[in-house]
């Protein structure tokens, strides 16, 4: 049964990350941890499910001429950098404070989209 949830998250969490740009270890991270898995699992999954996604992205967002691949390859050397990094965080952090950390980032987000959409709403 647990298959049959995974599969429905991946269209979900795909056609999310596709339309917005979220990445999608915001999404899948906190389903894995309400599926009742480790945070460090949690985390490490999400990138094989993210690689996945974007790069079947990048694919459909090509075709349309939605990509600047000169500042997409500037960011991922830093990415690449920082990525090496995260996970020996990671290991140092007990999980609940890597929940609280996480949600926290998650409504800060969500904080500063709402604040600049209506920011920038004409009325």
């Amino acid at each position: 049964m647990e298959w049959i949830v995974c599969v429905l998250m991946g269209i979900g969490v795909g056609a999310l990350s596709s339309l917005s740009g979220l990445g999608g270890g915001f999404l899948v991270v906190p389903l894995l941890i309400y599926l009742g898995h480790k945070a460090q699992t949690a985390v490490g999954t999400s990138f094989m499910v993210i690689l996945l996604i974007a790069v079947s992205s990048l694919v459909a967002h090509g075709r349309l001429g939605h990509v600047d691949f000169r500042m997409g390859a500037m960011l991922a050397v830093g990415g690449v950098m920082g990525a090496q990094l995260g996970p020996l965080i990671l290991k140092q952090i007990p999980e609940t404070y890597f929940k609280l950390g996480f949600a926290a980032i998650l409504i800060g987000m969500g904080v500063w989209m709402i604040v600049t959409s209506i920011r920038n709403t004409p009325v």
